[in-house]
């Protein structure tokens, strides 16, 4: 692939080049024609410098506001805006056909329809469409995996409050409540956003009357008192070719890899799980993030499942464990031209391999109103600290957490305890980073 110098470029796209990128610096890895030319779906600039150190071939399929960055750095780059699907969507399937394109990989929950639409063109597969609504359509999926055996709370679908209004009394009139009894909460969530975004848990019908219009239709769900933990598992040929606990602390604010030894006595059940998960959703390449509960009486309950990277940055923490990028393990096992001995050679053992143990915390805000930035001493002093990607508030009023929120960065901790990376990281809960 040719390069652009600097000296070429006009000074406003000139001002994106990264001096350390491969693409840059001429050390990228050679690609071999031999193996598959991928096509990354979304933007990922952890993604873009994983591939340039693999040895497949890659473009990257983002919005236009990213071209830039891309002519200045060397990265191929087609624009491509994923707003809905419709009548023009086959245009991208068929422009990467033509490039020769062999597989699409999502980045992000909204690039996962997409994939599937795009990878039913480039292999030939038309199920591979229906397969990714399933994965997206929060309803649906449940009710696969309901069809599969597989052990999933109550749920259903809400078009308005006197929906959520009648699921939450039905709900506690089975769990056969008395007046004055605390009503059991529910979860309410978006059908297709990803994770935390746009999940609220109702403890009170009081609570219903603060959700937005437009949040409209969402699914609803019993609660499950139990222990929540998430797994990464990569799939080749129908087979798990290695499978990560992610451990929880508090979801939405904090997770570490690999998990305490009492969740890891779990993984016999678990890979049992997503083995069943793999043939009920026919699942034959690529890698799934479930979320499973398991409750007090040892019944490990079904949450939901995505096709693509987990957030809170789990590939880095699972690069940081273990020493393979997480990234480039994907790209492996999406490419079909991928050998099954070369595919067991990349991977570690689970846990025994791993350095140590690696997490991250969510920072929100614990003060209404914020001036700067001040990270405490009991955090950036603790010897597992390592890094944060927090940044000065641009404004003093902190918005109000709509659901479970949005955080405001990551802080990152590396050490070789897991008891005291999981005590660590639920102390960061009572610290104020904004102040």
């Amino acid at each position: 692939m040719s390069t652009t110098s600097e000296k070429q470029l006009p000074q406003e796209v000139a001002a994106w080049r990264d001096p350390e990128m491969d693409s840059v610096k001429g050390t990228e890895t050679p690609k071999d024609p031999n193996k598959g030319y991928i096509a990354l779906l979304g933007w990922s600039v952890n993604a873009i410098k994983a591939a340039q150190k693999f040895d497949r071939r890659y473009v990257v399929v983002a919005p236009e506001w990213a071209e830039d960055f891309c002519t200045a750095n060397n990265i191929p780059f087609i624009s491509w805006d994923f707003i809905r699907l419709n009548d023009r969507s086959m245009e991208i399937a068929v422009r990467l056909k033509e490039e020769g394109v062999d597989v699409a990989i999502p980045l992000f929950e909204e690039t996962v329809e997409w994939s599937g639409a795009i990878n039913s063109v480039l292999l030939d597969s038309p199920r591979m469409y229906g397969q990714s609504i399933l994965f997206r359509d929060k309803a649906l999926m449940k009710r696969r995996a309901q069809l599969g055996g597989i052990r999933v709370g109550i749920f259903e679908e809400a078009h308005e409050k006197e929906d959520i209004v009648r699921f939450m009394k039905r709900v506690n009139q089975t769990l056969l409540k008395l007046d004055g009894d605390p009503d059991d909460p529910i979860h309410v969530k978006a059908f297709d956003k990803a994770g935390c975004l746009g999940h609220r848990m109702i403890r009170t019908l009081e609570e219903i009357e603060h959700i937005p219009d437009e949040e409209y239709p969402l699914l609803m769900e019993s609660h499950l008192d139990g222990w929540e933990f998430a797994v990464e598992a990569w799939i080749h040929d129908g087979k798990i070719q290695f499978l990560n606990i992610s451990e929880y602390v508090t979801l939405g604010y904090s997770v570490f890899v690999p998990a305490t030894e009492e969740l890891e006595s779990w993984r016999n059940a678990i890979t049992k799980q997503i083995e069943l998960l793999i043939k009920t959703f026919d699942i034959q390449f690529g890698l799934i993030h479930p979320e499973y509960f398991v409750t007090a009486d040892g019944e490990m309950y079904f949450g939901e499942v995505a096709y693509r990277p987990p957030g809170f940055k789990a590939f880095e923490l699972i690069e940081r464990a273990y020493g393979f990028s997480a990234y480039q393990a994907s790209m492996l096992v999406f490419d079909p031209k991928s050998t099954k001995e070369e595919v067991a050679a990349f991977f570690p053992r689970e846990v025994v391999d791993a350095k140590g143990y690696a997490g991250c915390f969510g920072v929100y805000p614990r003060r209404r109103v914020v001036s700067k930035l001040e990270m405490p001493k009991e955090c950036v002093d603790h010897p597992y600290f390592e890094s944060h990607e927090l940044v000065a508030p641009t404004e003093e009023t902190v918005p109000d957490r709509s659901a479970f929120g949005t955080h405001w960065g990551l802080v990152f901790f590396f050490g070789d305890d897991p008891i005291k990376m999981r005590d660590l990281l639920k102390t960061q809960e009572d610290l104020d980073f904004y102040v």
